[in-house]
């Protein structure tokens, strides 16, 4: 058995994988957390990705958080090898893995039947210097000449996948497809759960999840991983929170606008993890407040799980 919880940011997955594991415990039954999420595999960023806390996990084992420096890059094809090898570690022990993730690419590469293209380091060196250079808009301009259709699926900001787009058709000299594959796990016995809430509440709690970050030291946070090399990080400088930051440093904004900035930048991101997540049918969503949450998801979950469906209240 693999149990996979998903959902939006600020919904709630962190606390309910924790409660999970421990309905799992007190049935003989020992279950570790996998990290799903693709910041808190650095060390010291915490109060920015909201890095379940040891008090927090309340025991119970976190495996691939605090795993990298800021300065290393961290791609998907990586994080499917360290997560698949996480939970076959866990099945290997007799131990209930439990993914949890607010990212479909990062839980489909782990758990579906996924495959990257092959990467060619010296021409993503390449376009990685351009990045730098000129910007990730003028990189998407350029891949919008070569492939329209992957141009309108990638934000223009988004240089990493821009970057990695141009990559793929450098080497294929085919049109890259920013279409995920088709659904079909790889892994076996896999329970995808998912943390259903309204979109104001979810709103009102973001907000509030920002408020914690700033009044929680995010600015000091930034200023020390900052010293420990963190702009040279191509993905960890990226971080919702981290980039606003270190643009407020740098005097380009104020920091009451870092901090709107990052409540706009996550609630945006909170939209796309529902859209993505609500094309999965295998996923069997919960709503996040109600009472019986947690046995709601033992009953999918464990030995006797009724299997995948839609909103249950």
């Amino acid at each position: 058995m693999t149990v996979v919880l998903v959902g939006a940011t600020a919904t709630g997955k962190s606390r309910l994988a924790v409660d999970l594991a421990r309905a799992y415990a007190v049935r003989g039954v020992p279950a570790e957390v996998v990290n799903a999420d693709s910041m808190l595999v650095y060390r010291g960023m915490d109060v920015g990705t909201a890095k379940p806390t040891p008090a927090e996990r309340d025991g119970v084992v976190h495996h691939l958080l605090d795993i990298y420096d800021v300065r290393r890059t961290a791609t998907v094809a990586q994080f499917q090898a360290l997560a698949r090898g996480a939970i076959q570690d866990c099945r290997d022990r007799g131990v209930v893995p439990i993914v949890v993730g607010g990212s479909a690419l990062y839980v489909r590469a782990i758990v579906d039947d996924f495959t990257f293209p092959a990467t060619d380091p010296v021409r993503r060196a390449a376009l990685e210097a351009d990045l730098a250079a000129v910007g990730p808009e003028v990189l998407h301009q350029r891949l919008a000449a070569l492939d329209p259709a992957a141009a309108a699926r990638i934000e223009p900001a988004n240089g990493r996948r821009t970057v990695r787009a141009l990559e793929v058709i450098g080497l294929t000299g085919q049109p890259y497809s920013a279409e995920l594959p088709e659904r079909r796990y790889l892994l076996p016995d896999v329970v995808q759960i998912g943390l259903a809430i309204p979109r104001p509440v979810l709103d009102e709690r973001i907000v509030r999840r920002v408020q914690l970050m700033w009044g929680g030291g995010l600015v000091a946070e930034v200023r020390r991983l900052e010293a420990a090399g963190l702009r040279e990080g191509v993905t960890a400088s990226r971080g919702l929170g981290y980039r606003q930051v270190l643009s407020f440093l740098d005097g380009e904004i104020s920091e009451a606008e870092a901090q709107e900035q990052t409540v706009v930048g996550t609630r945006k991101f909170a939209r796309r993890q529902d859209s993505w997540f609500l094309k999965d049918e295998r996923i069997h969503w919960l709503e996040h407040d109600r009472a019986d949450l947690v046995a709601a998801a033992y009953a999918l979950a464990g030995p006797h799980g009724r299997g995948p469906g839609r909103v249950t209240h």
